[in-house]
């Protein structure tokens, strides 16, 4: 077993052998969706047989250590010229293991008023969120990607309530049996906006901490939860896990990811679970 809370230089094909047969409770990873973002060590254009076959033995690979009540939250997105990348991915998974759920993360949205209802804390037509405009006249921007939910068994209780919303309708309080108190389930439609910042990103798909952190909290985590990110980068789901005070491990085949990844960890606060 490796070193746990910890960030290996390593490709996960070679990392992952290393870790104990079902010793891991959470998945949660974002890797290169092959098509053509610019990684400092890996080259996102491969022919797709060849990325399908590579991405089912990390997809294997990680079915024998992950834990028969575990999750694997894959995070996969595309581009509007490769619609049917994200669903190549999801049907290799499915040779090992069972699709549970289908999350979309919502990177932009647009509402209008005249849509929502009398609501008073919505007062006017609402645009947030971030997404990379498309350069065409056939396509729309992409301002949504995948979090496929995969399970051994189709059958892993959640925590819904852990990432509940408040009822904008109070009066459903009352309704529904099962609202005792104002928070209900968020379903599958998750709005998590990037991060605005000033100057070039690190790395091409980084993903906001909140998404893995949001994906261990709907699985539900103890002090001695491991969660293991195959395609860690500069380490979102490593800052996720020290802000809840879980185990983590990781893997990344570039030197420069890991640094700032670790240097990024140095400055997050140490929860007292560690």
């Amino acid at each position: 077993m490796l070193e746990i809370n910890k960030i290996y230089h390593m490709d996960c094909l070679q990392g992952l052998p290393k870790l104990d047969v079902e010793s891991v409770d959470i998945i949660v990873t974002s890797p290169p969706y092959n098509i053509g973002k610019k990684y400092l060590s890996y080259q996102d254009v491969q022919p797709r047989h060849e990325y399908l076959d590579w991405m089912e033995t990390v997809a294997r690979k990680c079915k024998s250590i992950l834990k028969e009540t575990g999750s694997f939250f894959l995070n996969f997105g595309g581009k509007p010229t490769d619609p049917w990348v994200a669903f190549d991915i999801a049907n290799r998974f499915r040779n090992h293991f069972v699709m549970q759920n289908t999350i979309h993360w919502i990177k932009s949205i647009a509402i209008s008023k005249s849509d929502v209802g009398d609501y008073s804390t919505i007062i006017d037509d609402i645009a947030v969120g971030h997404y990379q405009p498309v350069n065409s006249t056939r396509y729309l921007s992409n301002c949504h990607e995948y979090i496929f939910h995969f399970t051994k068994t189709g059958n892993v209780a959640l925590d819904h309530l852990a990432i509940g919303v408040k009822y904008q309708d109070k009066t459903n309080i009352g309704r529904w049996k099962k609202a005792v108190k104002d928070l209900r389930g968020r379903g599958n439609t998750w709005f998590i906006p990037y991060q605005t910042i000033q100057n070039a990103r690190s790395h091409p798909t980084i993903f906001p901490v909140k998404l893995p952190e949001m994906c261990i909290k709907l699985h539900g985590y103890t002090n001695d939860t491991l969660v293991l990110d195959p395609f860690i980068g500069t380490g979102s789901t490593a800052v996720a896990c020290k802000r809840l005070g879980v185990k983590y491990i990781g893997f990344d085949i570039d030197t420069t990811y890991v640094t700032i990844a670790e240097k990024t960890l140095l400055k997050q606060k140490i929860n007292k679970f560690f």
